[in-house]
């Protein structure tokens, strides 16, 4: 859940299908890094004959508690601005990730709306 709940006479009512922004906790980049494998470790288990048949691999590029995805919104429960939904992530990789019960918010694990003084540049953070 978010860290803290911005105004809520300024935010929208989150319906089915809109796309706002989702910040990664630490805990979804550990599932999200849990299920990923490199090139490498795929081309050494198809040549052993350690890869199933019809195995999905999973790749795609660093993530970090704090990143930010665009988010659809798959499911809303309640009819109110601090209403929770369920989403799909939208990673950058052949992955999405699920997430269930989030509410928008400031915060690792919430989401927000596009255009919002939170996310106004959509500039991923520098990692020097």
């Amino acid at each position: 859940m978010s860290d803290s709940t911005p105004d809520i006479g300024t935010l929208p009512v989150p319906t089915l299908g809109r796309i706002v922004l989702y910040t990664l906790s630490q805990a979804d980049v550990d599932q999200i890094l849990c299920r990923r494998v490199d090139r490498r470790s795929i081309s050494e288990r198809v040549r052993c004959g350690a890869w199933p048949y019809g195995a999905q691999a999973h790749i795609g590029s660093d993530v970090h508690a704090g990143d930010v995805y665009p988010m659809i919104i798959v499911r809303v429960w309640g009819r109110a601005p601090t209403s929770a939904v369920n989403g799909q992530v939208f990673l950058d990789g052949s992955d999405v990730l699920w997430v269930t019960s989030v509410t928008a918010g400031v915060g690792h694990g919430s989401f927000s709306w596009p255009g919002s003084e939170r996310h106004g540049s959509h500039l991923p953070p520098r990692r020097d």
